[in-house]
């Protein structure tokens, strides 16, 4: 087998099995030894990263590639198609991430991600954001209540976002401060009313909104807020083979009731596993250099990028390469990050933190295209 010369071999003892990553090749593969480590380490192997995966971890890893293929599977049974659109959003639960689905309605989103839910054994609500929509319907308020002593005291009523799922339909709908009464349920988890803090049940997973279509009478989310999302999902219009399929699944019968594939508890687990996942320093390199070309005030930016952007990705980008590429190489199985984990998960983590120019929007040139064009000139300098 050839190897490039900045190929990295891993050694896990307690499976007594080689990785090797070669960045040219953007490939892992593995070998098995008989006994004790190899003859030869390269001076640049990262021995911090082969001590991260124990026995128990690769057990974890095969069961949550498993769980993986049987939820895509169940939630087949309702859904048709929206196959890349599941992966993200599973992404960016195992990443404890949040999603922003784009999409004209009637595309399933709230069908989609209410059935995810169900077969998660996870609380779910979906709050309709609306221009008179205010922060304590969301996050709920102490109103006045008679106890069993007959006087009269303060109870805190729990808003929609007290679930593990919350879908915010719409959200560009309600004015900035109701949008804002989100920003410190996705960071922090927990929401300030009054000035009490309420903690919220984990995992905690906000997947919102937008009509790509319609903006009259809208509030368009602020870049600081948007840059809170992990993942801009796009969904598109079906196929047609798909389309008939659903005419028929959505025009007979209700639909069935899916199986509970895992609970909270092991979500937890999963999140926690998907951290340890191994990562070559090349990958590390290759993550920041593909988010520094985002930025035209950069040197590393190609000179066809610098009339077209006004403004970059910023560091928390490179932060969501790096754990949807982990996420991504634990759903499929596998036992470290490969060049093209962090290039599956580029477009939905770059797109929404780029700010085209005028010159680029009147060209009809979007981020979709930018970001595309920089992962292929990557290939090829690979």
């Amino acid at each position: 087998m050839g190897v490039s010369g900045r190929a990295e071999l891993i050694y896990l003892p307690h499976l007594k099995i080689v990785l090797i990553a070669d960045s040219a090749l953007s490939s892992v593969n593995s070998f098995n030894i008989t006994s004790g480590p190899p003859l030869f380490w390269p001076y640049n192997m990262n021995e911090q990263v082969a001590d991260q995966l124990s026995s128990d971890d690769v057990q974890q890893i095969e069961k949550l590639g498993q769980a993986h293929d049987r939820l895509k599977a169940e939630l087949g049974r309702v859904i048709v198609g929206q196959q890349d659109v599941i992966d993200r959003l599973l992404i960016c639960l195992f990443a404890r991430g949040h999603g922003l689905l784009m999409g004209v309605p009637g595309l399933a989103k709230t069908l989609l991600v209410s059935k995810l839910a169900e077969t998660l054994s996870l609380n779910f609500n979906r709050i309709q954001f609306t221009p008179d929509l205010m922060p304590m319907d969301i996050t709920g308020t102490d109103i006045l209540q008679d106890n069993a002593e007959g006087r009269r005291e303060f109870e805190f009523v729990h808003g929609p976002v007290f679930a593990n799922i919350v879908l915010a339909d719409e959200i560009n709908r309600a004015p900035p401060k109701t949008q804002a009464a989100m920003l410190e349920a996705m960071q922090e988890y927990r929401v300030t009313v009054l000035g009490k803090v309420y903690q919220l049940e984990r995992p905690f997973l906000v997947l919102a909104t937008q009509n790509p279509v319609e903006q009259e009478g809208t509030y368009p989310l602020p870049e600081a807020q948007l840059d809170r999302f992990m993942f801009l999902i796009k969904l598109d219009y079906p196929t047609e083979e798909e389309e008939i399929r659903i005419a028929y699944t959505t025009t007979g019968e209700e639909f069935p009731e899916l199986d509970h594939i895992m609970n909270g508890e092991e979500i937890l687990q999963f999140q926690q596993l998907t951290r340890r996942i191994p990562v070559p320093d090349h990958i590390y390199q290759f993550a920041v250099k593909l988010v520094r070309k985002t930025r035209p005030e950069s040197d590393d930016a190609p000179d066809w990028l610098k009339p077209l952007v006004s403004w970059g990705a910023g560091p928390r980008a490179v932060q969501y390469l790096i754990l949807g590429g982990k996420t991504r190489a634990a759903l499929n199985g596998q036992y470290m990050v490969r060049r093209e984990d962090i290039q599956a998960v580029a477009a939905p983590v770059l797109t929404h933190r780029m700010i085209t120019t005028f010159a680029a929007q009147s060209e009809g040139i979007d981020t979709d295209q930018i970001v595309a064009r920089l992962l292929e000139e990557s290939s090829e300098e690979a």
